[in-house]
Order: C-alpha cells, then sequence, then structure tokens
C-alpha cells in the first residue's frame, strides 16, 4: 500500500519499516460523531488519518469531556496499544466524516517482538506522539482550567 504518512513516521522509521507496517493496514471510514474509542476501554488498535480530524477528549469529573487535540491528515491516533496494560487513556470521536488506515495492536506488536530493530523504530515513534500529546493535554487543561491570573506557564 503506497501511503503518504506522518513526518514523525517518516523521520523514524526506515522505508521497509514503514512499508512492512503498512501492509498489515486496512481501510476504513468514520461518520462524523462516531466514537473510535473510549478512555479505559481496551486498546487494540490504532489508526493513521487520511482524511478528516479525530478529536482527543479526556474525562473531566462534573464536566463535559476536555477536547485535548484535534488530529487530522497523516496524524497517529492512539498510542495506548503499545504500552501494557493496552487501555486507552483517552477518548476519540471523529468531528467529520474520516477516512483512516486501521491497523490491528496485536499483530504490529507481534512485528515489533519479532524484529527488534522494527520494534525499535515504532516504539521512538509512538514514543514521540505520546510526548507530544502529554504537553498539548497539559497545556490544553492549564488552559481549561487554571484560574486566570495564576501565572501558570507550560
Amino acid at each position: 500500500m503506497n501511503v503518504s504518512v506522518t513526518s514523525s513516521m517518516l523521520r523514524v522509521l526506515p522505508a521497509e519499516h514503514r512499508q512492512r507496517l503498512m501492509n498489515l493496514a486496512r481501510e476504513v471510514s468514520f461518520e462524523a460523531g462516531t466514537r473510535l474509542f473510549e478512555e479505559g476501554a481496551r486498546a487494540d488498535r490504532f489508526w493513521i488519518v487520511r482524511t478528516g480530524t479525530v478529536a482527543l477528549d479526556m474525562r473531566v469529573p462534573g464536566r463535559r469531556a476536555a477536547v485535548i487535540e484535534t488530529l487530522g491528515h497523516n496524524q497517529l491516533v492512539g498510542w495506548s496499544w503499545l504500552f501494557a496494560p493496552h487501555t486507552w487513556h483517552l477518548g476519540a470521536e471523529a468531528t467529520t466524516p474520516v477516512r483512516a488506515y486501521e491497523f490491528d495492536a496485536k499483530a504490529v506488536r507481534a512485528l515489533c517482538a519479532n524484529d527488534p530493530a522494527f520494534g525499535m523504530t515504532v516504539a521512538q515513534w509512538v514514543g514521540d506522539v505520546l510526548a507530544h500529546r502529554l504537553r498539548s493535554a497539559r497545556t490544553r487543561l492549564l488552559d481549561l482550567y487554571a484560574p486566570y491570573g495564576s501565572g501558570s506557564r507550560v
């Protein structure tokens, strides 16, 4: 499958590793409003967005879920599939119609286990995405809930 992928994936994964990963992809689509996953549920797959947008959200007690980040073209949706206990740390919802490449987490983890070099590059890619998402979540939650003038800085 020939695909344009995220700059992070292009930077981290050598061409042969990208191709091995994309060999496991299947094309899927979601209507706007479709929940891709819920916080706390089993993380058994992940996606790379082709078209459309997906909002990542976090439950906040006593309030509506806070949108942490909106993902679009060529961005990875989901990282919890790689790390035990393989449960989602956020929720995700299609905010527009979405077309994406979907990957079976168990199959990708098996490839990672059988080829340590492949596994290391996938872990680095997902780790980079995870670090970015944590920074985004912190910034967004401070924007939403820090008292005005509290001096909070990112």
